[in-house]
């Protein structure tokens, strides 16, 4: 490489950067992507996170021939090979461009605008006028004695690509991801217990909502403690002796592999931004305005490392911001952003936007409440059709204004039905007009019909 001087020197393959490096190239300028490892191409999202979790739920989903372990191992290589070919794709979609070269290497600051990749024994410094840190987050593995030394311990990386199906699958956390992994590995015949310091799972979630999540989850096999306090981790013969406080008690529980779900922290250790004066907050994430630029102007983040929302949506929309900066009138923030919605994948799926029923009524919102079990939805015969009737939606609206609040869709297809309700929230459709509006028939959507025609269940 002769030059080795970039207009846009991106770190990390995740949606925001490889978005911004493939826009800025098709519009000639010289740009870097430097991705640590080959297996990485195409980010998080494609390699080790939504792609192959939710490729995962849908083979869980859809019993196949054999044997759960002939299922299992069967669905690990299915998704193996999607995610390579989407990585191939994702690394022509940049190598294909004249002025775009990806290197492969571990990036860090020498100082605010030179970079130093290394690869074994190759060094390459790099210096651009602009650059992206977008390197992402990291699972983390809790400090419980025992834990991280267990040859049994398992991130959410180290699951979707486990060969053997665990006959006992421990969980530590009942957030997001636990639950997720929980709904996948019962349906494929795992024997799933899901521990978490909290009294229940999903705390974000209003208490009827995480109840409904709950008793499908159980239906499906899953086992629970509440209010665990793990106090230690060892390994045993065949596997792994979780010890853990609850109730005043003293618990034991014998696993073959035991998942650390309590969550991801923006991946920013080795990157030397001190020297780059690159700031970070407490958590470790990289300090940003509403316009994702650092503490060096020329300097951005985006996607999971900037501390934000960590979904594969939010690193697209940062990268349209970052974009509005370099190319545009620079005006995009994130104070543009309204309603985010967000899925979590059990089965059925669980989707939300806007408010709780318990932010709603802490806020001091004139509140009314509209929910109804799926089952007594007759208006969605979608449900019967694919044989799935459990769940419920819930709205809540204002009953001064008819300003739909917020939504929870735990149903068939409420991970395409939450972005109806999204859009018309952001456009300032009432509860009242998506009550009246016409639906395909039959679909999921209609169940708007007849939900929002409810008499209220609670009111404040």
């Amino acid at each position: 490489m002769e030059d080795t001087h970039f207009d846009l020197l991106v770190i990390g393959f995740g949606k925001g950067g490889k978005t911004l490096a493939a826009t800025m190239g098709r519009l000639g300028k010289r740009v870097a992507m430097v991705e640590q490892s080959a297996e990485m191409y195409g980010g998080t999202c494609i390699n080790i996170g939504c792609v192959p979790t939710k490729a995962l739920v849908h083979h869980a989903e859809h019993s196949g021939a054999g044997s759960p372990g002939e299922r299992h191992r069967q669905a690990v290589a299915d998704t193996r090979a999607l995610t390579s070919t989407l990585r191939g794709k994702n690394f022509a979609m940049l190598d294909t461009i004249d002025s775009v070269v990806v290197i492969t290497g571990r990036a860090e600051f020498l100082d605010a605008k030179t970079v130093r990749v290394t690869a074994g024994d190759d060094v390459l410094e790099l210096g651009a006028d602009t650059i992206v840190i977008n390197t992402g987050a990291v699972p983390v593995v809790p400090p419980i004695p025992g834990l991280r030394a267990s040859a049994h311990v398992l991130t959410s990386t180290d699951l979707i690509d486990l060969d053997h199906l665990p006959k006992r699958l421990a969980i530590l956390g009942g957030g997001y991801v636990g639950v997720e992994f929980a709904s996948i590995y019962a349906q494929f015949g795992s024997a799933v217990t899901v521990l978490d310091a909290g009294p229940r799972i999903m705390p974000r979630e209003d208490d009827d909502v995480a109840a409904v999540a709950t008793g499908i989850l159980r239906g499906a096999g899953v086992e629970f403690g509440p209010g665990a306090h793990v106090t230690n981790v060892r390994d045993i013969d065949n596997g792994v002796e979780i010890t853990y406080e609850a109730g005043g008690r003293t618990h034991t529980l014998a696993a073959d592999e035991v998942l650390a779900a309590t969550g991801r922290v923006p991946a920013t250790g080795d990157l030397g931004l001190g020297r780059a004066g690159v700031r970070t907050t407490a958590s470790g994430a990289v300090e940003v305005d509403e316009f994702l630029r650092t503490s060096q102007p020329h300097v951005y983040a985006v996607g999971d490392v900037n501390g934000g929302p960590q979904f594969t949506y939010i690193s697209l929309d940062d990268s349209r911001i970052v974009t509005d900066q370099l190319t545009g009138d620079g005006r995009r923030s994130t104070l543009d952003r309204k309603f985010v919605p967000y899925t979590v994948f059990m089965s059925p799926a669980l989707s939300r936007v806007g408010l709780t029923e318990r932010e709603a009524v802490e806020r001091g919102l004139p509140v009314k409440v509209v929910e109804k079990a799926v089952a007594d939805i007759a208006g969605m015969p979608r449900a019967k059709i694919v044989g799935d009737t459990r769940g419920l939606m819930k709205f809540v609206v204002d009953r001064v204004t008819d300003e739909v609040l917020g939504a929870a869709l735990l149903s068939v297809d409420s991970q395409e039905l939450i972005n109806a309700v999204t859009l018309a929230m952001r456009h300032g459709v009432t509860a009242s007009e998506l009550r009246d509006a016409i639906y395909t028939h039959p679909s999921s959507t209609e169940a708007f019909n007849e939900v929002l025609a409810a008499p209220p269940v609670r009111q404040a």
